[in-house]
């Protein structure tokens, strides 16, 4: 049995969970700033940072007593180290590194993107035992997954656990990035994946013609740029004619050529790889046009599609504690030192662009 102590700082939010046996979450605590945020249209970073330590230590100190667990029980402290904003990774990692010297615990680094991936394994709210609440034992890998968020669009398979090999990732905008920007600019706030998701179900995803990026035949990178262009240019067109923009309609156009893309992508790379089963995670996971849509085609080709509940989506610790449970199994020795890496990518690799640790 392992009791790992989840802390994540990588972006807005300052979390802390305590998870048993990377399965069973004890507590999973989350200081959210969107509020703090809102009113710049995104994350400010040295705000985000200043936030961070003030919220640290009381959000540690509630996820243990929720987990009902002492500092000297723990097997180890995992921190996320990247990718993400290099302010707030700091301070995370200070306040983790901390804690682990003063408890005589481990401190492990831990891989924001990949630990998105362990959000599947995890059974959120009471201990159900073995299996999970349906009869059915709890996923395991080889799989293909999907990690799509507000900085990051990335296709990885996990042919094992702790073991990624990337496929393919975002060459421009990360497909949440593109709901943020497109909702800033049609005035419907920050963040704008959940007001673009509500009005899309009030419109009609074919009323506006957008345009799809699949690049080159056989690639698995993505592009939202383009078609985050498209919807500002379309605006842009109805003003200077004079004609007044249907939001619902617009909103369902956009939100379908940006599902569209993804899930034709995650299904070519279950074709590439072999397998049938697919983990779609991060925030965008919560989504619900994509949810519907990722069903319609898993059911379809008789594929075993995982998506974690939408609490389990968003940045949270208790993925970090769940993957540095997996990471203690796979003899994790701790003997390196743990540094922040704002660009880290999957299976340890540098991004291709700089982004926010969203």
């Amino acid at each position: 049995m392992s009791l790992v102590l989840g802390l994540e700082t990588s972006c807005d939010e300052t979390a802390a969970a305590v998870v048993r046996d990377g399965r069973h979450v004890l507590s999973n605590v989350i200081a959210s700033q969107v509020a703090l945020h809102r009113r710049y249209g995104g994350v400010v970073p040295e705000l985000a940072s200043r936030r961070h330590l003030e919220a640290f230590l009381p959000v540690v100190d509630q996820a243990l007593r929720e987990a009902d667990v002492a500092p000297r029980g723990l097997d180890a402290v995992a921190v996320t180290t990247g990718p993400g904003l290099v302010g707030a990774l700091v301070v995370g990692l200070a306040g983790a590194s901390s804690l682990a010297l003063a408890w005589g615990t481990r401190l492990m680094a831990v891989n924001h993107l990949e630990a998105h991936a362990y959000a599947v394994f995890l059974e959120p709210g009471p201990d159900r035992g073995g299996p999970d609440g349906r009869g059915l034992r709890p996923p395991e890998p080889p799989m293909v997954v999907l990690i799509v968020s507000g900085g990051h669009t990335s296709l990885a398979e996990l042919s094992g656990h702790v073991r990624f090999r990337p496929l393919g990732e975002t060459r421009d905008d990360a497909a949440g990035e593109a709901f943020d920007k497109v909702a800033r600019h049609l005035g419907l706030g920050y963040p704008g994946g959940p007001v673009i998701d509500r009005l899309a179900d009030a419109g009609d995803p074919g009323a506006v013609a957008l345009p799809r990026a699949y690049l080159q035949p056989g690639s698995l990178d993505f592009s939202f740029s383009g078609l985050k262009t498209a919807v500002i240019y379309h605006v842009r067109q109805a003003e200077a004619a004079g004609r007044t923009v249907n939001l619902p309609d617009l909103a369902a156009s956009f939100q379908a050529a940006v599902v569209d893309v993804l899930v034709e992508k995650s299904f070519r790379a279950l074709e590439v790889t072999g397998h049938h089963r697919l983990a779609v995670v991060g925030g965008v996971a919560a989504n619900r046009g994509l949810r519907r849509a990722l069903e319609a085609r898993a059911e379809r080709e008789g594929v075993e599609l995982l998506v974690p509940p939408p609490e389990l989506c968003t940045d949270n610790a208790a993925m970090v504690a769940g993957l540095g449970h997996f990471l203690l199994a796979a003899g994790w020795a701790g003997t390196e030192p743990v540094r922040v890496n704002p660009s880290l990518g999957l299976g340890g690799r540098e991004r291709r662009r700089g982004r926010r640790g969203r």
